[in-house]
């Protein structure tokens, strides 16, 4: 063995030995600080915001049945009436009369009838003419009803409770059957039609709450519930009619309104973490747990979002205290100094709502 050989054999040596020598010499290292918190479960609500229109809960355009001339109207504009309350009268003074010879023909015809049956009862009359007076009888008694009949089409009636739009006619004015007088809504409930994707149909039921808004009244919110999911898909949109209706005690929506519907169809809970506990590597998420003094990498699957939150669907349990603050000065197996921060689920919102958060773990191991 040639000299420089040896030489460069014992230079070899002598430095792995001082390497040793050295990292003997050097203190453990120190613990890294971190801030840990719970993995916690946080209630997740899915919603669907739609348009919808709002509808009366009865709606109608008062017309006229017959051709005539508006004798009376005996509504204001914006009246709030019962049902069977007479808003406009036609000229009726020809069926009046009608009215009036029909009801005398009627009552003599009555005479007559019990006339007749006391002389066909002392055989004085053939039975024949009983039968004959009977069927005049009746016939009298239909022409007051027709006459009643033909007074009634010519008195609009509120068929319903609501509240009277505008006058479109004024007294003396002709109007023809289709002549719109006015209109008559019950708004003390508005319906309010809307479309869902036929995708959420299976979550859909009656009784849902649902929570509305018009550009009337920016700062409030109206709640209601569904009452009918409609049987038939939009074969060419492929969504699902819905109607829900909403309690209008005040009169504050009205009928054609555009209103921002927002429908909770599901709520669930959800294992759930900080965003900023939540690391990358290449296209797989892991996170950095507490165990004891020192941290465990853990691989994770992910699922829904919320600001601020991250759903777990996999590979952490509920308690599990995970590195949210320090995550880069630590590798797997580092020893931590953790300092406990309290984990709150995302504020009760349309979108999710708290849970009681979970006592941390390994309090055991704060310093």
């Amino acid at each position: 063995m040639s000299i420089f050989r040896q030489f460069c054999m014992i230079f070899v040596f002598g430095t792995i030995i001082t390497t040793a020598i050295t990292a003997q010499a050097q203190p453990p290292k120190s613990p890294t600080p971190v801030d840990v918190t719970p993995a916690i479960l946080t209630e997740f609500v899915d919603k669907f915001e739609a348009l919808g229109t709002a509808k009366a809960r009865e709606s109608v355009t008062l017309t006229a049945s017959t051709t005539d001339k508006i004798k009376d109207l005996r509504f204001s504009d914006g009246m709030t009436v019962t049902k069977g309350t007479i808003i406009a009268t036609l000229d009726i003074d020809e069926e009046i009369a009608e009215l009036r010879a029909a009801k005398a023909n009627l009552a003599e015809q009555k005479r007559e009838l019990k006339r007749v049956t006391n002389l066909v009862k002392a055989r004085t009359f053939p039975t024949a003419r009983l039968d004959e007076q009977k069927t005049l009888y009746e016939k009298a008694q239909a022409e007051v009803q027709v006459a009643e009949a033909r007074i009634d089409d010519r008195q609009i009636v509120a068929p319903f409770d609501g509240v009277l739009g505008l006058r479109l006619v004024s007294p003396g004015a002709l109007v023809v059957p289709g002549t719109p007088i006015s209109t008559l809504d019950d708004i003390s409930i508005i319906k309010l039609d809307f479309t869902v994707p036929e995708t959420v149909l299976a979550s859909l039921r009656p009784g849902l709450t649902v929570k509305a808004r018009a550009s009337a009244w920016p700062d409030k919110v109206f709640t209601g519930k569904v009452t009918t999911i409609d049987t038939r898909i939009n074969p060419v949109s492929r969504a699902v009619t819905i109607r829900a209706e909403i309690p209008n005690p005040d009169a504050a929506l009205r009928p054609g309104m555009l209103m921002t519907v927002e429908l909770i169809h599901n709520r669930t809970l959800a294992l759930t973490i900080p965003e900023q506990a939540l690391l990358a590597d290449q296209d797989k998420n892991y996170i950095y747990v507490l165990n004891n003094d020192a941290v465990q990498k853990k691989f994770v699957t992910i699922g829904r979002r919320r600001p601020g939150h991250v759903e777990i669907t996999s590979g952490l349990k509920a308690d599990e205290n995970v590195v949210i603050a320090g995550t880069i000065r630590v590798r797997d197996g580092s020893p931590v100094k953790p300092t406990f921060i309290s984990n709150r689920s995302p504020k009760s919102d349309p979108t999710s709502s708290s849970v009681t958060t979970p006592t941390p773990k390994n309090n055991e191991d704060t310093p």
